[in-house]
């Protein structure tokens, strides 16, 4: 059976009790995931998680090469927007589908620049792989275009941020999408 490599930093996940369909949901998601192991909840320490003996309590999984933990730690904790995933990607197309996809049953007020949260309140940013690189032209007038336009989409759309970039657009609107 699949078990997490020991490195120094894996990402825990603390959900309410979803844990197991949140992996279900993000290893279908992205190409290259696996489940790991399943760790069950026993009536020894019931008086402190208080969760029914045989319940889940963690499960390992992987999106590529990162391994993650996933764990039902009770309704304590929620995610907010101080931890979040950002998702590299080489074509519109690709945006289009992580957005699609991680979007479903998700909160449908976007937040601006590629971010979404998804049905567990888990933060995504879906960006180009060339987001960086159209960015880190120090201050200058192209850098300041791409961000003056970003900051008007939700979900981010390549064409208007490389029209920016070249400063073919004098007009950029809004992306309202939220696929």
């Amino acid at each position: 059976m699949a078990t997490i490599q020991k490195v120094k930093i894996t990402p825990n996940l603390w959900f309410d009790n979803q844990a197991e369909e949140a992996v279900k949901f993000y290893t279908s998601v992205f190409k290259n995931s696996r489940i790991g192991r399943i760790s069950y909840y026993g009536k020894e320490g019931h008086e402190i998680h208080k969760k029914p003996s045989g319940s889940v309590m963690t499960v390992e999984f992987w999106i590529g090469d990162q391994a993650f933990l996933a764990l039902n730690g009770g309704p304590e904790f929620k995610f907010n927007e101080a931890i979040s995933f950002i998702v590299y990607c080489e074509s519109q197309e690709e945006i289009d589908n992580y957005w699609e996809k991680l979007s479903v049953g998700a909160d449908k007020n976007a937040q601006q620049c590629g971010w979404l949260k998804d049905r567990y309140g888990l933060s995504w940013q879906v960006v180009p792989d060339i987001l960086p690189d159209l960015l880190s032209n120090s201050v200058s007038e192209r850098s300041e275009m791409v961000m003056k336009a970003l900051l008007k989409m939700k979900k981010i759309d390549v064409d208007a941020l490389e029209r920016a970039y070249n400063k073919e657009s004098a007009e950029i609107r809004p992306n309202k999408s939220f696929a």
